[in-house]
């Protein structure tokens, strides 16, 4: 994508760069983080249009998504983002009930455990599980997709991974927003776009690595890391990150693998867009990009927008 940005997003951009940070040392850290996070996810509320049902999946605390727009048929299987720590419950439902309008769909929201209370492979397990509750209750992998971003992203690539193993249904495509793909953290972009991301930094990530991966043994398995994965047979995946972010070779890195193992496979890189950008429902980038997720489901699914 080619462009200077919006004005809104340099705004943006400004702001989060003004925020003071927080430390992440110990999970001390992580819980005052999550307080702070949840005051502010509580200043979103959902529209009234928004339908959220809870939900059991075998174990896995999840909740449906719908929209009046939602028609039978047509699933979404959201894993949200978060750094495998933290959580935004309306952020995360809005941007499920944005891709819902646009998709004339309804989505599964599965609340994985999080570390560092719950650390690798607690949060895996959980999405593996409520996938397989998925299938077996309404949403048949033909007429399903996979959409993550971040963590989510990242195991959105792990539970198609699982299901390719274990040689199980896969979804018709998936689409990944800024996936962290290798937890040994030598991507290039991680250096060279420390400083100019006003979302991640290095420590940060570190940080948060020690949390869900105690064991530097882990950082190379592919359910950790599924760069290390054997992307033979995934199904079609279309790949989204900011153009100067943190985690953008990140998102080159698994589309090149996926193209070498013969796997469909489109990414887009957007001009100075922070992180997970299109959860930012006011900008216009944002909406952009939902088009162009729209258009690529569409072009798989045979889904009418």
């Amino acid at each position: 994508m080619e462009g200077p940005g919006s004005w809104r997003i340099h705004a943006l951009n400004l702001a989060l760069r003004l925020t003071p940070g927080s430390a992440l040392n110990n999970p001390a850290d992580v819980a005052a983080l999550r307080e702070r996070y949840q005051r502010l996810d509580a200043r979103f509320p959902l529209h009234p249009s928004v339908h959220r049902e809870p939900v059991d999946c075998d174990g896995v605390p999840a909740h449906w998504v719908s929209v009046p727009q939602s028609l039978p048929g047509r699933h979404v299987f959201y894993l949200h983002g978060g750094s495998f720590a933290f959580r935004f419950p309306n952020a995360h439902t809005a941007f499920a009930a944005r891709l819902c309008r646009q998709l004339r769909a309804r989505a599964l929201v599965p609340d994985y455990r999080l570390a560092p209370e719950h650390p690798f492979p607690a949060a895996p397990d959980d999405c593996e599980s409520a996938w397989r509750w998925a299938q077996s209750h309404g949403c048949p992998p033909a007429q399903t997709v996979f959409v993550g971003d971040s963590a989510g992203a990242t195991l959105s690539l792990v539970t198609l991974n699982r299901a390719l193993r274990h040689r199980e249904p896969l979804p018709v495509c998936a689409v990944l927003l800024s996936p962290a793909v290798d937890c040994t953290l030598t991507s290039p972009g991680l250096t060279s776009y420390h400083g100019f991301d006003p979302v991640i930094s290095l420590p940060r990530l570190m940080a948060l690595r020690q949390g869900y991966v105690p064991n530097p043994e882990l950082y190379r398995h592919p359910d950790v890391s599924p760069y290390f994965a054997d992307f033979t047979g995934f199904p079609p995946l279309f790949i989204q990150a900011g153009s100067t972010e943190m985690l953008r070779d990140e998102a080159l890195r698994v589309a090149d693998k996926a193209h070498a193992a013969g796997v469909e496979v489109d990414v887009e890189l957007w001009p100075r867009v922070p992180h997970a950008f299109q959860l930012a429902a006011f900008l216009p980038e944002a909406g952009r990009a939902i088009d162009r997720i729209t258009d690529f489901v569409a072009a798989r699914t045979g889904w009418t927008r």
